[in-house]
């Protein structure tokens, strides 16, 4: 009986990729990706910040189409929002600090008093002479200011680039008026990507609802007890209190230490001590206690991932990554986890609340054969 060569013929062997290898690629174009965002932070960090007031405002442009008015008029509204949001910061930002600046030196004489204090508290104690002056060898009043001023300065460059900002942001509300159209083409098409940009855009627009909420009674009670208190510059200590409500974990400490540090100066350990305890009363409640629960629900990340997102961003964007850390990590999520069924199950391990219902502001991924 003859053997056909077709049944004689061996089957070749399937070559795949080892899985190890495929880590190793992933690991790798991670880093490559990593170091060229962070060579080109200049101009991705505006970038996504005019992208997240772009999502800010859209909310605008929706209620506009929905009044039936046109689209022109939607797009000018929220343009005009998203300036006033931008401009009306930085002239507070930059007004405060020029006041900082003028209010500062005059307290040379009274940190030199301070420290003359610490000294002889030091000296009682039993320290000696050359161990106090190891000590406090660090602490000089006009470095201390320079690092102050320096800080803030950093806050204000988050928006320095007016130009390059207000740009996008004109070029983005333009473009924002024929979104709808092209969602629903994406959706229609590709229905995965649809709802990892739904999920983005809704978690995004949620967190960033939350977080100015919150930053507003934040920084009316910080602004009202300190002027109670009689610290100088209550309205720069409020607007700061504000814009750390944005930055997680830290964002409290970062809020309270140059108020602390000017009551200080000001009135003395006393005073410093009340603006801390009232601090932590206020903003530990509120921040602490009230918001993660709001915000939890918004991003539905983990206390950790939010944390480990602060550090990473902020190595790699500076002041403005700590700002957006949140936004950006959901847009990560977004491109990495939910466009993909295969690997949208990750998601439950950095969630909050895996088992919550569905947001219905989503659109959810239509069945595909």
């Amino acid at each position: 009986m003859a053997v056909s060569r077709d049944a004689a013929a061996p089957t070749p062997a399937l070559w795949s990729i080892p899985r190890g290898l495929i880590v190793l690629l992933a690991v790798a174009a991670a880093v490559i990706a990593i170091t060229g965002v962070k060579a080109f932070s200049g101009i991705v960090g505006p970038t996504f910040l005019a992208l997240m007031l772009t999502v800010a405002v859209q909310p605008v442009q929706s209620w506009v189409r929905r009044r039936g008015w046109p689209n022109w008029a939607g797009m000018a509204l929220a343009l005009i929002a998203a300036y006033l949001i931008v401009l009306g910061l930085l002239a507070v930002l930059v007004v405060s600090v020029g006041q900082l600046a003028t209010e500062l030196p005059g307290y040379s004489s009274r940190f030199d008093e301070l420290l003359d204090g610490a000294r002889s508290v030091l000296g009682d104690l039993g320290i000696g002479g050359e161990q106090i002056r190891d000590m406090l060898s660090g602490l000089d009043f006009h470095q201390l200011v320079t690092l102050l001023q320096s800080v803030l300065r950093e806050l204000a460059g988050v928006l320095s680039n007016l130009v390059f900002v207000l740009a996008l942001l004109l070029f983005m509300a333009f473009d924002a008026m024929s979104i709808g159209r092209r969602v629903q083409i994406v959706e229609a098409l590709r229905p995965d990507i649809a709802y990892a940009l739904g999920a983005f855009a809704a978690g995004t627009r949620r967190y960033l609802v939350v977080s100015t909420v919150f930053g507003l009674i934040v920084g009316v009670f910080d602004g009202v007890g300190l002027w109670l208190f009689g610290v100088p510059l209550p309205v720069l200590w409020a607007v700061l209190s504000f814009i750390t409500n944005f930055i997680p974990n830290i964002g409290f400490v970062l809020g309270l230490a140059p108020p602390a540090l000017l009551a200080l100066l000001d009135g003395g350990p006393r005073l410093m001590l009340w603006v801390i305890v009232f601090y932590c009363v206020v903003n530990f409640v509120i921040q602490s206690v009230i918001q993660p629960k709001f915000v939890g629900d918004a991003v539905g990340l983990s206390v950790t991932v939010t944390f480990l997102a602060l550090i990473f961003w902020s190595w790699v964007l500076g002041a403005l990554g700590a700002l957006l850390a949140l936004p950006l990590t959901l847009l990560l999520k977004a491109v990495l986890l939910d466009i993909d069924p295969s690997t949208r199950w990750l998601s439950a391990l950095i969630s909050t609340a895996p088992d919550s219902e569905p947001d219905p502001e989503i659109p959810r991924p239509k069945e595909t054969s």
